[in-house]
């Protein structure tokens, strides 16, 4: 079984930001899992079933991003799924927006949700699926973590339904071909249109 969790900030205020596009793609992602209700549990919202041919948990910790890994813990002990096993859906400041790439392990790059995950999950060798927001545009007024808490602007609210689309695509490559394959079929993707695609 695969645990997949999606990051972000519970509550109406933070629905929209960039730092909640794992929320956006898990909650997309459960339209086509079979079986799968919600429930309130690991201080999250939880449930199971089957999708891509794979049993599947869902996770979408309430805990706010900073103490992510307080649910993703839990969670994982009692689905017994190993940390090679947890797929992890989040923003990522190093990708351009409008892609997505797939990433075993590495550090959290200053990614509190993902700090949290390693800490309490005691490895980092869980699979990133790494949704773009890109870094602030110049002249942007505030510091990175007023980026990643602010809203997609009006230009990337257009595109970002094809983006939490890629995004739920590249999860479900996971559960069926598993991450290695999965990463070679992602990231290795046509370059997009502002041009060559560094391969990861």
């Amino acid at each position: 079984m695969f645990l997949v969790v999606g990051l972000g900030n519970p509550g109406k205020k933070y629905a929209q930001n960039r730092h909640n596009v794992g929320f956006m793609a898990v909650d997309a992602l459960a339209s086509d899992v079979s079986g799968l209700a919600w429930k309130e549990k690991f201080s999250a919202l939880f449930g199971r079933g089957e999708a891509s041919g794979q049993a599947v948990a869902l996770l979408k910790p309430q805990t706010y991003m900073n103490l992510s890994g307080d649910s993703v813990q839990p969670a994982a002990a009692f689905a017994k799924v190993p940390v090679s096993e947890i797929v992890v859906i989040h923003d990522e400041l190093d990708v351009p927006f409008g892609e997505v790439r797939l990433k075993v392990g590495g550090g959290h790059a200053g990614h509190n949700g993902l700090r949290s995950m390693i800490e309490r999950c005691g490895s980092p060798d869980f699979v990133r699926v790494r949704v773009g927001i890109g870094r602030p545009p110049p002249g942007f007024r505030g510091d990175v973590a007023d980026f990643v808490l602010s809203d997609f602007d009006t230009s990337e609210r257009a595109e970002l339904p094809d983006v939490v689309a890629r995004a739920v695509q590249a999860t479900k490559k996971v559960l069926s071909l598993g991450p290695a394959a999965a990463m070679n079929a992602v990231n290795a993707k046509a370059p997009p249109r502002n041009g060559p695609r560094k391969v990861e």
